[in-house]
Formats: structure tokens, sequence, C-alpha cells
């Protein structure tokens, strides 16, 4: 059966108060018009062909900044709410007696935290005004970021933002330091973020993917037993191939296994040829600031890429496992009167 049928699902949009919150905070050094579009293409080619020359801390760079936050963050926060709502009810973000606890580890300025709150707000708002989130990033640039939106959107919908603590720590080994202090005092966690972090780890190692797994590794014991570890990375080609390998690493240890988006626990078949991969193309709403950035510098960004695995050790999956459940990998195609896609 396949995953998601084809045209049954809306377009992600951003909500209005994402949107209120991004144009009223402004990171230092904020851009504008066509100084803004030029630092756009310049941080895409950075994220894009120019990879090994993106700098660790590139969002210490006011320009990185401001573009990240008025172009990539939008993106790379609806990414985090679509598997969101791919996670099951008993997540933590249904009510419970107790508060829902989330480590957001590389968060940057709080994508995936501002993620997490908005969409609890719109789904049950007493999760949101409870949620506690433990936000760490490598510098104190971002955090600073992300101090700021969590707050400009706890004041935008009128709940208290007691809920967010920021701690810099080495993401290559949490466990050291007062960020591992924290991570050990916070959990156990419903939810552990790692968005677009994992694929800037270990740059220089002889194997980076099995460095990144032993990372990952560290963190499971952390979850609570119904928690999840949400990995989102970039679709391109190495950096999708990357996750697939820390996917095999750490299911070679049993450590965990696949919620989605694998219907299996064997080795990624992608990796079976050195030019397949596998990622994610859902459809989005592109909100107009995106629209007009896109005009300025020739993108389209009419859907959201990207590759992700969903860990944990529950052995809770999507669906129902068997020969006969399948999932889509494709766009629907039509070929001389047949409708085709891939499985």
């Amino acid at each position: 059966m396949p995953m998601q049928p084809f045209n049954e699902k809306k377009p992600s949009s951003l909500s209005s108060q994402v949107i209120r919150v991004l144009a009223k905070v402004s990171p230092e050094g904020d851009l504008h018009g066509h100084a803004l579009a030029q630092a756009v293409v310049n941080l895409s080619r950075l994220f894009t062909t120019a990879r090994a020359t993106l700098p660790l801390r590139y969002l210490d760079d006011p320009a990185h900044a401001s573009a990240y936050l008025s172009y990539f963050l939008p993106v790379n926060l609806s990414k985090v709410q679509i598997l969101l709502g791919e996670l099951p009810e008993d997540s933590g973000m249904e009510s419970s007696d107790h508060p829902m606890a989330v480590l957001d580890l590389g968060c940057g300025p709080g994508t995936g935290a501002l993620a997490l709150l908005d969409w609890l707000w719109h789904r049950n708002p007493e999760r949101a005004k409870s949620v506690s989130v433990l936000a760490s990033d490598a510098t104190n640039a971002p955090l600073r970021e992300a101090k700021k939106l969590w707050e400009a959107y706890c004041k935008e919908v009128g709940i208290s933002s007691k809920g967010l603590r920021c701690v810099e720590g080495n993401l290559e080994h949490p466990l050291k330091g007062d960020l591992g202090k924290q991570i050990v005092r916070g959990g156990p966690y419903d939810l552990i973020i790692m968005a677009n972090c994992l694929n800037e780890l270990f740059p220089a190692s002889i194997d980076p993917p099995a460095e990144r797994a032993v990372v990952v590794a560290q963190l499971l014991p952390f979850l609570a037993p119904h928690g999840t570890i949400m990995i989102v990375e970039p679709a391109l080609r190495e950096t999708a191939r990357a996750l697939h390998h820390v996917r095999n690493h750490l299911l070679e240890q049993g450590l965990c296994t696949i919620y989605s988006p694998c219907l299996h626990e064997v080795a990624c078949p992608a990796l079976d040829h050195p030019e397949d991969w596998c990622h994610e193309e859902r459809s989005w709403q592109t909100p107009p600031a995106i629209a007009a950035i896109d005009r300025d510098v020739g993108f389209i960004k009419d859907a959201l890429k990207f590759s992700y695995l969903l860990l944990r050790t529950d052995g809770r999956t999507i669906v129902t496992r068997s020969p006969q459940t399948f999932r889509i990998v494709s766009e629907l195609r039509e070929l001389k009167g047949e409708k085709r896609a891939w499985l």
C-alpha cells in the first residue's frame, strides 16, 4: 500500500503566527532587497555546490544569519512540522500527566523548537504552554536568535516563554561538559530533534557516518519509552547517502528501529549503486516573502526536499510491515496512457 496516497494531502504551509514572528524578529545586521537576495544565493551555494567550504560557525556571520532566518528557516521549519505530523499519537504531544520534554541538538536559530511550539499551539495549546525544550548549538550567536524567536512567538500567542533553555556545547561530544549535564538533567525526552545538524559533524573524519552514528547512539538512552529521535538532513545525494550509512550503523548494532521512512531493518538498498539516494519531496505553499526572494534570485521553492529518519527504541513502525506494504518513492507519472510510480 502507498504510504501517502497521491493528492490526499494539502500542501504544507506556515502559520500566520510564524509569519508574523519572522517579520518582527530581525537578526543583527539584517539585510533587505538585493543585499538579502545575494546573501541567500551565497549561503545556498555553501549548502550545495561549495559544501566543502561551509564554515563551522557560519551563523556567526551576520549576512549568513540574515539569509538563514529570512529564507532557510521557514523552509526547514516546515520540514520539521511535516515529520511531527508523521509521529504516532502517543509521542508526548497529546494529553499527558507530565510536560513534554524535548532536546533540540544543533538547533541553530531554534528552527526545530519553533516548529514544535507552533505545532503544539495549533493542536494542543495546553501542551504548548507546558513544553520544556533544551536547545543547544556550538556557538552562542544562533542561540540568541533562537531565544528571540521563541520569546516573540510566546508573546504573539500570549503564553509564558519560560519553556526554552539554551546551552552552548560540543555537538560532536554532547554528553561532555555543561551540555552533557543539561541533557542528563532534562531527560527522558519525548522527542530529540537533529535538524540539518548531523551532516555538519566530523567533516574531517575518515568515516563521518560512523562517528555521527556514535552521537545518535549516545542519545538513544535518553529517550522516553515512547520517544523519537527525528533526524532531518538535506536532500543532496552526498548528505542523504551519509544518512543512509548512519542508519545502517545503528541497525547493525541493534540500538533502535526505524519508525519511518523505511519499511524494513535490512541494509539500505539505495547504497547499492553510487548514484542512488533516497529523499522526500513534499508539496509546500510558498510564503510571499520566500516567493519574492525566489523571483529575485531565480530559485523555485515550491516543494520541500529532504532526507530523514524517525528512530525509536520500542519497535513501533509507521505501518504494519508485510510483503504487501510498499512506499511510493516517486511522483506519479503518466506514460502512454499508464500511471506509474516507483516503489
